[in-house]
């Protein structure tokens, strides 16, 4: 009991962390948007992981480079796409804030992130745990649908006397970022060979997963870093780092950054403990519970405050 326990405590302790991480992106004035990213995510996907890993990995690089090579260009691909995702959450959150794009994004990359792992098993269709999944899988793109209905109803109370594109065009952004956001989890469970490779060095299996988070991390910070980097020359926009009064952007974009790598660390090794199956079943559970945390905030934060209660509830359910 004790060994399934752990693994599942885990996941549920990342989920607080990933549900609490988007706090972070409506603090980002007065810094530009691509130079508060660019330092949350150099701390989220290179300082933070980088050094856990090494800490907690000996030997990191050269587990990385006795693994399959196929293996870590794929996990780097799925992250790279992945990045494309993580840029368009924070692109959603002004026009949309935090709630609606949770609500989106968690329940398209929880149904998606888990149903491709499942089908990349072999007899995937054998596996007892397939039509739960499916199931679940179903449940979850039901409460999209009505997520988005909520949203949009609540848009149109909000502006009774003028025409919004915002909530479409937010909702749009939203879809697609929760597809290439399942590619996170895909990419962490094609990067299980280097897992291996790490455990057969010595490594014990709950720390095993960090070095398959950096292989993946790779890909993501390029995508990311690389984003930034273009419209701090485009927007000419490189002065931003000095601008006055941006202690506090710098503080909340470094803590985004922590509690995001938290989120996925904690959840790589619960994943990593409940075997081959971790990543399909473990992924919902760490986003659908975070969802719960991140509306909490979003209700903090005031989101619904003036929208009617009959849309709060039928958002909420």
């Amino acid at each position: 009991m004790e060994s399934t326990f752990l693994p599942f405590l885990l996941v549920i302790f990342a989920s607080i962390f990933q549900g609490s991480f988007g706090v972070g992106m409506k603090y980002m004035a007065p810094l530009k948007w691509e130079s508060w990213w660019l330092v949350h995510v150099t701390i989220a996907m290179v300082l933070f992981p980088l050094t856990w890993a090494l800490i907690a990995v000996p030997g990191l690089f050269d587990i990385i480079g006795n693994a399959p090579m196929n293996a870590v260009a794929l996990a780097m691909f799925f992250g790279f796409l992945w990045g494309v995702g993580g840029i368009l959450f924070g692109v959603s959150i002004p026009y949309i804030g935090i709630s609606l794009t949770y609500g989106i994004v968690m329940g398209l990359a929880s149904s998606v992130g888990s149903i491709i792992p499942l089908l990349q098993m072999e007899n995937a269709t054998s596996n007892p745990a397939f039509p739960v999944v499916i199931a679940g899988v179903c449940v979850m793109l039901f409460g999209v649908a009505i997520t988005a209905v909520a949203g949009i109803k609540r848009d149109k109370a909000k502006n009774e006397n003028k025409k919004s594109d915002k909530i479409v065009k937010g909702l749009i952004i939203a879809a697609v970022c929760g597809v290439l956001s399942a590619l996170l989890n895909v990419g962490f469970a094609n990067a299980a060979p280097v897992a291996k490779v790490a455990e057969a060095s010595g490594v014990i299996t709950r720390n095993s997963s960090l070095a398959a988070w950096v292989v993946v991390l790779v890909g993501a910070y390029l995508m990311n870093a690389g984003y930034s980097l273009v419209l701090l020359f485009k927007n000419k926009s490189w002065g931003s780092f000095g601008v006055a009064k941006s202690g506090k952007a710098y503080m909340w974009s470094i803590i985004a950054g922590l509690c995001w790598f938290a989120a996925l660390g904690v959840y790589g090794q619960g994943s990593a403990l409940l075997g081959e199956i971790g990543p399909v079943i473990g992924w919902p559970i760490l986003l659908g519970l975070s969802l719960i945390i991140s509306n909490i905030w979003a209700y903090g934060a005031g989101e619904w405050k003036g929208a009617a209660k009959p849309f709060r509830l039928h958002y909420s359910v």
